[in-house]
């Protein structure tokens, strides 16, 4: 209870500041990495995204969706999602407030490496998809450019006396996220976001910003390359 408490207090703070970069550069690309992934496995379906946060995502699947609905721990950030006019509802990745198999696709960004009992998060995300759909799941790599640059930067702020690092964060392999997956799920595949960038900085200066979106929407789906994105997106299917 306390781990979901301070990472709601953690995400109420960084609500105000949480889209000032989002619109451009370096996290629009990471953005747009996701929604395809998200539009490929969810236009025309009923889709839940686990962590909306301010509804950046979901204002854009609720675009291509049959129905969309957000879930968020923070009430902040859930403001600022209904006044984008989206349906959201406040809850926990480990007791979410929907019925068994009510939607087709699950997709969780940039959340699952904070919630320390992964696996039982996993299991109730699966617990709601409906047979045959999928789940899109991120999780943070350390065999990647993104985890030697927060090595080597060191903490980051995120709001006025709050940085990255009062929060719970999980690194894992491909080979461990894979293994948190429950036996309802199997494994389809893995996209790499964020594997050639060394720091999103390089997204200020125009020809290099040029040049690294190329390289990442070039080389994210390469096997023998996306197991070092920064990011790593499990693609699950809920068995039949």
């Amino acid at each position: 209870m306390n781990d979901l408490r301070s990472t709601q207090q953690y995400y109420d703070r960084f609500a105000n500041t949480y889209e000032r970069e989002r619109h451009r550069g370096y996290h629009r690309l990471i953005d747009d990495l996701e929604l395809e992934l998200v539009r490929r496995y969810g236009t025309g379906l009923d889709v839940l995204e686990a962590g909306c946060g301010t509804g950046l995502l979901l204002a854009e699947t609720a675009r291509v969706a049959r129905k969309t609905i957000g879930l968020d721990l923070s009430r902040s950030m859930l403001g600022l999602a209904q006044h984008r006019n989206l349906s959201v509802v406040q809850g926990s990745l480990t007791a979410l407030p929907l019925p068994d198999q009510s939607v087709d696709l699950v997709y969780s960004m940039k959340v699952l490496a904070h919630v320390p009992p992964i696996r039982e998060a996993l299991a109730e995300l699966g617990r709601v998809v409906r047979p045959g759909g999928h789940l899109l799941l991120e999780f943070y790599n350390p065999r990647s450019l993104r985890y030697l640059a927060k090595v080597l930067g060191g903490a980051a702020p995120i709001a006025e006396g709050t940085t990255d690092r009062d929060v719970f964060t999980r690194y894992d392999t491909l080979k461990t996220a894979r293994s948190y997956l429950p036996d309802s799920l199997e494994f389809v595949g893995v996209r790499g976001v964020r594997v050639v960038t060394p720091v999103s900085q390089v997204f200020r200066v125009p020809v290099l910003a040029g040049l690294f979106e190329r390289a990442e929407r070039a080389v994210c789906d390469w096997p023998g390359l996306r197991g070092l994105g920064g990011f790593l997106i499990l693609i699950a299917r809920k068995k039949n």
